[in-house]
């Protein structure tokens, strides 16, 4: 099992939290309780920067998808940046990543 680590950054038009370890059942939700922290200060978009992540599985996949409507319900959005390949595929295959990635990152194959 990999810890995860999250740092979150603060700055004045954006929040990024970059993620680094596996995104999974036992490590979500310190990831959402630093997302529900950080969207709680701020009505700017919030940015993952995925760029460590080095594993997410569906439970990972099921945070980012719930957080993204909860935020939206904020008139907030959820981008994700650094996506790596394997969590590219992940999001690839169910069709989220045209909910995350900001315009013209889409990855298609």
């Amino acid at each position: 099992m990999n810890d995860l680590i999250l740092t979150t950054h603060e700055g004045s038009d954006a929040t990024t939290i970059t993620v680094a370890g596996e995104m999974d059942l036992t490590s979500c939700p310190a990831l959402e309780e630093a997302i529900v922290q950080a969207s709680l200060a701020d009505s700017a978009p919030l940015y993952l920067d995925m760029s460590q992540v080095t594993f997410m599985d569906s439970s990972g996949l099921n945070l980012l998808l719930q957080q993204r409507l909860r935020l939206a319900d904020g008139g907030n959005r959820l981008v994700l940046t650094g996506v790596q390949e394997g969590t590219m595929r992940v999001l690839t295959l169910t069709g989220a990543d045209a909910l995350f990635l900001p315009a013209g990152t889409l990855a298609r194959g």
